[in-house]
């Protein structure tokens, strides 16, 4: 009998310097690729080096909220990808990166997450933004709405 052949996922995650990457493996974290690089300037070479190497099946990014600018960038690059390699592109929530911590939304603003709402809540004192590539993807709720969550505050 045949081994099933194994699938790989490409997640990114572009709300915050450092530009993440992951390459996972049937789920579990492969490769590991990040830049401190503009998302605008280095995303692309960096998906197009890893579709060289990797197989990709599946293509997951953290749609928000967070970074406006990041996010629609991320969304452009990888639709288009969807639509012209065949790729499926799935989303997350950037809260399923950064353990449910407040995200940076404007001034001295931030989203947080409530339950299963999110609200915009003041902190007088920034919050460092830190995300991370989950170890395995088992562990992380993908949707099949893959389009931007912006939430933009009320300024």
């Amino acid at each position: 009998m045949q081994k099933a052949l194994p699938k790989y996922t490409l997640m990114v995650i572009p709300l915050s310097v450092p530009l993440l990457l992951g390459v996972y493996k049937d789920n579990r974290l492969l490769k590991r690729v990040e830049s401190t690089q503009k998302t605008s300037q280095i995303l692309l070479p960096l998906i197009e080096d890893i579709l060289k190497e990797y197989p990709i099946d599946k293509i997951v990014y953290t749609n928000g909220p967070g970074s406006y600018m990041a996010i629609k960038l991320s969304y452009i690059m990888l639709k288009t990808i969807e639509i012209i390699k065949g790729i499926p592109l799935y989303s997350c929530s950037a809260f399923e990166t950064n353990n449910n911590q407040p995200i940076k939304a404007i001034g001295n603003l931030y989203f947080i997450k409530v339950k299963e709402d999110i609200i915009s809540k003041k902190f007088e004192t920034a919050i460092k933004q830190l995300y991370w590539l989950p170890i395995s993807l088992d562990t992380i709720k993908l949707e099949q709405d893959n389009t931007p969550d912006y939430r933009l505050p009320a300024v």
